[in-house]
């Protein structure tokens, strides 16, 4: 079995929430517990972080792994979904699980998975964990998937827990409100384990502290200790500057990030908090905070993430896709001085469309794609929708041709955005 050969078996056997959406979700950690036992619990042989939050888990997570490089540890990074391979779901000091490595798991494994019928996420899982033991991990940086609690990485014991942002995505698997989908972010505190709150919302925050106070374990508003603030975008090098204020001794610092969406000074205050609250157990100066920062990308290979991938005119991806990422999103981007802004969207088929559409300008000129994935959303259904909404354009059946088309149309002076979906910004990459 060559690799191709074994990610086509794992798409054909597995379910996948990346592909056929909340079918594929499973709602208790039974698979994950027996995999677990059958590898031998191998997250117990190495340190780990646990990072939930519906926005910015991804950056937090890629960030506080680039950190612990710089710091000299040899580091694990497991994130989800991937945009283009599957293997960026696992990777130590920023290289890619091997291709061979990938396939002798499926291969030596293959009769307890096909005994146990695991999702794709479980799956992986267990192929990450088992990866960074042999790979002699000091500390592995654990993204969670969906939700927290019922989450398949929920069967570690981190050194921290870091919840980055509540917001309304998957409300009709996490719950109906914030406070719900909070306690389920709150499920990977775990007892006497500090833990990290990116931003304090009112909606949220007593559900963290109720948490933790019945764990026993200290907590931490970030947003309470740091302030971060962003210098306008500079759409030209595709980089800001920042200023972060460590509001307890009074310090203050400067650094540099590639990662130049407005929503990242709440991620940035998440980092420093965290190392904050690893003192003694992880330690990172705050030289090394700054640098693993602005080598994010360079240490991790983080993309999609207010990429710029064409100038003249500048195109910009993102893989913000639901109501509080993509504000900030379309902030930002009418902030840019342009002649016209293109815009190339896609969704899944299961996204609530009333809640985002609403946000978007109506001078933009759209192009209305779909990804190449079973759960994208028909390209001329959401035409249809967004014209409800006073956004108008043409339907492309492919984002390929979407790009083609509005790359075609646009001066020199235009700006082109690609996102709405993280999959619309995969089939870009």
């Amino acid at each position: 079995m060559n690799y191709k050969q074994t990610i086509d078996f794992l798409y054909s056997q597995l379910p996948a929430f990346h592909r056929i959406g909340k079918a594929a979700y499973k709602n208790d950690l039974h698979n994950s517990l027996a995999l677990d036992d059958y590898f031998g619990k191998p997250h117990s042989g190495y340190k780990s972080v646990h990072i939930a939050g519906t926005n910015g888990k991804g950056s937090v997570s890629h960030m506080i792994a680039s950190v612990l490089m710089e710091a000299g540890y040899r580091t694990g990074l497991y994130t989800s979904p991937h945009l283009k391979d599957f293997r960026e779901r696992i990777k130590v000091n920023g290289k890619l699980i091997p291709e061979r490595a990938v396939t002798q798991f499926i291969e030596r494994h293959a009769p307890v998975l096909m005994s146990l019928k695991p999702s794709f996420f479980e799956m992986t899982v267990a192929m990450a964990f088992e990866y960074f033991a042999k790979a002699g991990v000091d500390i592995a940086v654990i993204e969670t998937g969906l939700g927290g609690r019922l989450d398949s990485t929920n069967i570690i014991t981190p050194v921290v827990t870091v919840i980055t942002n509540i917001g309304h995505d998957h409300m009709d698997l996490l719950g109906d409100t914030l406070e719900k989908i909070a306690w389920e972010k709150a499920g990977i505190i775990k007892t006497r384990i500090p833990v990290v709150i990116s931003e304090t919302h009112n909606d949220s925050k007593n559900v963290f502290i109720k948490k933790a106070s019945e764990s026993g374990s200290d907590i931490y508003f970030a947003d309470h200790n740091f302030s971060v603030s962003l210098n306008e975008y500079d759409y030209l090098t595709a980089s800001r500057e920042y200023s972060v204020r460590d509001q307890i001794s009074g310090m203050s610092f400067m650094g540099k990030t590639e990662l130049a969406g407005d929503y990242q000074s709440k991620n940035i205050q998440a980092v420093f908090q965290t190392f904050r609250a690893l003192t003694g157990t992880i330690d990172c100066s705050y030289n090394e905070i700054i640098n693993g920062i602005a080598k994010v990308v360079a240490n991790t290979g983080l993309k999609g993430r207010w990429q710029v991938i064409g100038r003249n005119p500048l195109i910009i991806c993102d893989t913000g896709h639901n109501k509080e990422g993509l504000e900030y999103v379309i902030n930002q981007l009418q902030r840019i001085p342009s002649k016209q802004l293109r815009m190339i969207l896609g969704f899944v088929s299961d996204k609530d469309l009333g809640s985002v559409l609403p946000l978007f300008p109506s001078s933009a000129v759209y192009y209305f794609t779909k990804a190449s994935v079973p759960r994208a959303l028909d390209e001329r259904i959401l035409s249809e929708k967004a014209e409800n909404y006073g956004l108008r354009g043409k339907s492309y059946p492919d984002v390929k041709s979407a790009v083609a088309a509005a790359s075609k149309d646009a001066s020199e002076h235009d700006t082109i955005f690609i996102g709405g979906s993280t999959f619309v910004v995969a089939d870009a990459l």
